[in-house]
């Protein structure tokens, strides 16, 4: 659990300096800001929508999880949650920018999705390799100190978040990581950086898509890609 550990850490005290140079940044400035966070959003979602390898499986992926996450209503919950969360602990409502759960929300899966998440909570779980999880702590520190300047406090509540999905990684790992072939997280990540461009869209007010909703379809490929190769073998 060290590699998750310094990775929720590194969050925190990224988030934390980010929240302080807030501050000092006049209000004018938090559109341009957040803009160009955005940007690099989406560049990150466009390089992680690249490792996908079969176009079909994003295709039902992303249809099939958005017909189950608005069957569920995920977003409106996952939305009332947070917020609730909020009137309870936080007592401070963001105004004139982001709202806490756009900034938790957005921080949490741009912490939580890709394959570095993935392949290094299953290597820390299983022989006890931290090494991609500190990288990645790494960067995502650096990441906080601008999303939290740009984004709010919602970013630094997304560490407990990466603390959670991380963690239950790593103590999972002998039991999930048969089902997750190179194949598989290749195509995890690539419907999950299609939500983060997605994401991104919306902050800087291109689209208002329930990103939340579509959840469901980063998990399908775990059992689509099986299928795909079971399909083809028959053929």
């Amino acid at each position: 659990m060290l590699g998750v550990i310094v990775n929720t850490l590194t969050v925190v005290i990224g988030s934390l300096i980010g929240l302080a140079a807030k501050k000092a940044i006049p209000d004018n400035w938090s559109g341009f800001i957040i803009s160009g966070m955005s940007l690099v959003m989406i560049y990150i979602g466009i390089s992680g929508a690249f490792e996908g390898q079969n176009t079909i499986i994003a295709v039902i992926s992303m249809a099939v999880g958005a017909v189950i996450g608005m069957a569920l209503d995920i977003d409106a919950r996952v939305n009332r949650g947070v917020e609730n969360f909020e009137k309870k602990f936080i007592n401070k409502a963001q105004e004139g920018g982001p709202s806490f759960s756009e900034g938790f929300i957005t921080a949490s899966m741009l912490f939580c999705v890709g394959a570095m998440t993935i392949v290094g909570s299953l290597q820390a779980g299983l022989i006890g390799d931290n090494t991609m999880l500190i990288t990645k702590a790494t960067m995502d520190g650096i990441s906080s100190v601008f999303f939290a300047a740009s984004l709010g406090v919602g970013v630094l509540a997304s560490a407990g978040f990466i603390l959670v999905f991380q963690g239950a990684i790593v103590l999972l790992a002998q039991f999930i990581q048969p089902f997750l072939s190179d194949a598989v997280i290749a195509e995890m990540t690539c419907v999950g950086s299609l939500m983060l461009i997605g994401m991104a869209l919306n902050l800087i007010g291109a689209t208002k898509l329930k990103i939340m909703n579509y959840t469901p379809a980063i998990f399908l490929p775990v059992a689509l890609v099986p299928l795909f190769d079971f399909i083809s073998g028959l053929l």
